[in-house]
C-alpha cells in the first residue's frame, strides 16, 4: 500500500520593519528555501518583507524560524493553510522598492497605520451603519467575494487606490464630521498602507482587519460570517472559502483572472487561451501563443517537470 499523500502547508506572511540591507538577505534566504524544498515568493524591501511560500510542515517551520530572526520580525504575522498539491512552480526571492506597491513613498505603516480590529470583533464594527467599509483589493478579486455592504473601488492595481480615494472622498465621507472608515484586504498588508495613507489625508478614525480576509475566514464560523463568496489568492489554489478550504474558481491561463463555472461554460472560454474577461482584448495571434504555452505546460506536467512560463502573478 502506498503511503498517504500529505497535504502541502502554505504560509502567507508579511511584516513592515526596517531592513537595512535587503540585498544581502536575498541569496541566503533563497538557498535556505531551496534546501528545504520550499516554493513560492518572498519579497524584500527596506520597509520589510512579504510573501507566500509552500512546502512540508518541517520545511516551512525552518524558514519561518529564520525569518523571525530578522530585525523586528519576531512577531511575524503568518496565516497557515493547506493545499492538496504544491501551488507554486518555483521559489523566487526578490528585492523590491516596496513590499506592496502603492507608489506613496512618504507613507510609513510602522508609524501611521490605523487601528487593528480582531476577526472576532469585525462583524460588530462593519454592522454599524455609521461606518464606511472599503475593500482595498483589485476589481477581479472583489468580483468573486467581499463583505456585505463594502465599497468596491474598481481599481486594477493597488497603486490606483490613492487617486481613487482622493476623487471619491467627498462622496464617501461627506462634509460634516468624518465617519469611521473600515478597510480590509486579503492578508492585511495592503490595509497597513491604505490606513496609513488615509491618516496622512487627515482621516483619523481608520480601522483595518487584523490578518485580513484569510484570518477572518480561518477564525469566524461560516454561520456567523458576513463574508459573501470566495477569497482570491495569488497561487494555484485560485480561491479559498471558510476554514481556508479550497474554492471553486479556476485560473484563466491567458489573463490570470479567476473563472467561475459560468465563465468556463462561455463560448469565449478556451482552456489555456481565452476567457470572457480577455477574449475581446486579445487577437488570434496572441491566443495562438497562449495555446502553445498551455500545451507546453501540460507536457511538462506529464513529464513531471515544471514549466517556468506557467507562473502565477506576483504578490
Amino acid at each position: 500500500m502506498s503511503p498517504p499523500i500529505r497535504p502541502v502547508t502554505v504560509a502567507a506572511l508579511y511584516k513592515f520593519t526596517r531592513l537595512a540591507d535587503p540585498d544581502a538577505l536575498r541569496a541566503p534566504l533563497a538557498a535556505l528555501c531551496k534546501a528545504q524544498g520550499i516554493k513560492g515568493t518572498l519579497l524584500l524591501a527596506r520597509e520589510g518583507l512579504n510573501g507566500t511560500i509552500a512546502g512540508s510542515d518541517q520545511g516551512i517551520a525552518v524558514v519561518l524560524d529564520c525569518l523571525r530572526t530578522l530585525p523586528g520580525c519576531a512577531s511575524l504575522d503568518v496565516k497557515l493553510s493547506c493545499a492538496e498539491a504544491m501551488p507554486f512552480y518555483r521559489m523566487k526571492v526578490r528585492v523590491k522598492p516596496e513590499i506592496v506597491t502603492m507608489g506613496q513613498p512618504e507613507i510609513d505603516p510602522l508609524i501611521d497605520a490605523g487601528h487593528y480590529v480582531e476577526p472576532a470583533e469585525w462583524n460588530a464594527l462593519i454592522s454599524d451603519p455609521g461606518v464606511v467599509l472599503i475593500d482595498t483589493r483589485n476589481d477581479y478579486e472583489v468580483a468573486i467575494g467581499t463583505f456585505a455592504g463594502a465599497t468596491d473601488p474598481q481599481t486594477t492595481s493597488f497603486r490606483d487606490f490613492p487617486a481613487w480615494f482622493r476623487a471619491e472622498r467627498e462622496r464617501l465621507l461627506g462634509q460634516g464630521q468624518t465617519p469611521k472608515v473600515a478597510m480590509f484586504c486579503t492578508g492585511g498588508i495592503r490595509c497597513e498602507k491604505s490606513t496609513a495613507f488615509l491618516k496622512s489625508e487627515g482621516v483619523d478614525e481608520v480601522f483595518h482587519l487584523r490578518g485580513g480576509i484569510l484570518k477572518y475566514l480561518e477564525q469566524v464560523p461560516a454561520a456567523e460570517s458576513l463574508w459573501q463568496g470566495e477569497c482570491f489568492v495569488f497561487d494555484e489554489r485560485v480561491s479559498v472559502g471558510h476554514g481556508l478550504a479550497p474554492g471553486s474558481y479556476q485560473l484563466c491561463r491567458a489573463c490570470r483572472r479567476p473563472l467561475s463555472a459560468a465563465d468556463r461554460a462561455s463560448p469565449q472560454y478556451e482552456e489555456g487561451a481565452s476567457c470572457p474577461a480577455c477574449h475581446d482584448t486579445r487577437d488570434e495571434a496572441q491566443r495562438a501563443r497562449y495555446r502553445e504555452r498551455h500545451r507546453q505546460e501540460r507536457l511538462a506536467i506529464t513529464r513531471g517537470t515544471a514549466h517556468l512560463g506557467a507562473q502565477p502573478k506576483e504578490i
